[in-house]
């Protein structure tokens, strides 16, 4: 156990690393690996994906993949995360930023990551400056990716290879599910629980706004006073646009600024075959034993037809 914590953190250090110096990703970018910190399997009992609790805003994905493969060989999942790129989001800086995407593939048991020898150069050529990890090291059939730049990654490119169950006998030739997650934007929420920028803000009670002072960093303390006179006070981080104003009357969780979020998470499932190559050759011979029968019938029927037309001339 202490040994797959270590690798887990190890792994997890790594992919932040590898994101967020080796593609120059800022700040204020996503990590769907942090779901790593915190959920052993990142899809619970009722479908759900880990990354829909901090990407709380839903967006649709698309998941293109073929529908059989055979064993041992390397197919492509492509998880497509389209969004408008002249939007952009609030960094955790309170900056505008370009977007960012990450995604997550959960894969049969058997199914992993393919190799780099065997992955072929048009797809690594399409995956350039993209880093798939397993999410753990138990589960090495479940991938994640990002935080990317979206503007030149929207379509995420899973390289996959599939099991052989003659050399695995927990593998049989049937019909599995799969699940693919992907995201643009920031979350939310953190992984600890606690509120990110990209958030709308609200009143803490009802009353007056007595005043909004900004804080040094740019943050907006806007302050409410209550009919009893209690004073209440809520903190709207820099960056964010407010939408109240000094001596406004509001109401408790009333909107203090505008909606930030720009983002959102989607997920989909759909099936793979892993077929057996003996099934191919039999409906092969099938086809062409119905093909030769045919054949033959139309044949025999033109020389009976021959037959027929020379007794008639007789």
């Amino acid at each position: 156990m202490t040994t797959n914590k270590f690798f887990k953190s190890l792994l997890f250090a790594l992919t932040i690393g590898i994101n967020s110096f080796g593609f120059c990703i800022q700040e204020s970018a996503a990590y769907p690996v942090f779901a790593q910190q915190n959920y052993s399997n990142p899809r619970a009992a009722n479908g759900k994906l880990a990354c829909a609790n901090c990407h709380l805003n839903e967006k649709a994905i698309e998941v293109e993949a073929p529908q059989a493969v055979l064993p041992n060989s390397v197919f492509e999942v492509e998880i497509k995360v389209p969004y408008d790129t002249n939007k952009k989001q609030i960094g955790a800086n309170g900056k505008q930023a370009d977007l960012n995407v990450g995604g997550i593939l959960i894969l049969p048991e058997g199914f992993k990551l393919a190799p780099k020898n065997q992955i072929p150069e048009e797809v690594k050529a399409k995956n350039k400056g993209v880093f798939i990890s397993p999410y753990s090291t138990e589960f090495d059939n479940i991938l994640v990716v990002g935080p990317i730049a979206g503007k030149t990654h929207q379509e995420l490119i899973f390289p996959v290879i599939s099991p052989d169950p003659a050399k695995n006998s927990d593998v049989k030739y049937l019909t599995y599910p799969f699940y693919a997650g992907g995201n643009r934007g920031r979350g939310q929420v953190y992984p600890t629980g606690e509120k990110s920028n990209v958030n709308v803000f609200t009143a803490p009670q009802a009353g007056q706004i007595s005043e909004i002072v900004t804080a040094e960093k740019g943050d907006f303390n806007v302050v409410i006073v209550n009919s009893t006179g209690n004073k209440a006070s809520a903190t709207v981080p820099a960056g964010l646009n407010l939408i109240v104003k000094q001596g406004d009357i509001v109401k408790a969780d009333q909107a203090l600024n505008a909606d930030p979020n720009v983002g959102g998470f989607g997920q989909e499932e759909s099936e793979i075959v892993l077929q057996d190559p003996s099934r191919i050759i039999g409906y092969l011979v099938f086809c062409f034993s119905v093909l030769l029968t045919q054949i033959t019938l139309v044949l025999k029927k033109k020389q009976f037809e021959k037959v027929q037309a020379a007794e008639l001339n007789f």
